[in-house]
């Protein structure tokens, strides 16, 4: 399996609801390292991945509508706990819809999976990977 990684960043502020949260359960803000790899079993034609660049910007994109904003506020979230888990998926359904849609390129149609990991600090990050 070939696959390609990049990387960018968000910040967010978001409380959560539940005991086990701590003082999590008040406002409190986050800035994630988000990196996301794109995997297949073949390299397309022009014997890439993905295109490096399309796929850097679709995932600046992707986070702009989640970066400097209180993820307690946001429609898309309302009574949901933003976990870290919970965002990668978010950030990998909405690149899943990326390629799907062409926004990757055509090459990008044939990627088998995508994994999103999203770094709280340098000792605890939490990911999600689907199949496309």
């Amino acid at each position: 399996m070939f696959s390609v990684t990049v990387r960018d960043h968000v910040m967010v502020a978001h409380s959560f609801r539940g005991e086990v949260f701590g003082p999590a359960q008040q406002l409190h803000g986050a800035t994630f390292l988000v990196d996301a790899t794109f995997r297949r079993a073949e390299l397309d034609a022009d014997n890439i991945v993905v295109d490096i660049g399309l796929a850097t910007r679709r995932l600046r994109e992707v986070l702009a509508d989640l970066n400097y904003r209180n993820l307690d506020e946001h429609p898309e979230f309302a009574g949901t706990n933003t976990s870290t888990e919970f965002l990668a998926r978010v950030v990998a359904d909405r690149l899943a819809a990326r390629v799907h849609a062409g926004d990757l390129g055509e090459g990008a149609r044939g990627l088998d999976g995508i994994a999103v990991t999203l770094h709280e600090s340098h000792v605890a990050w939490a990911a999600y990977e689907r199949s496309l």
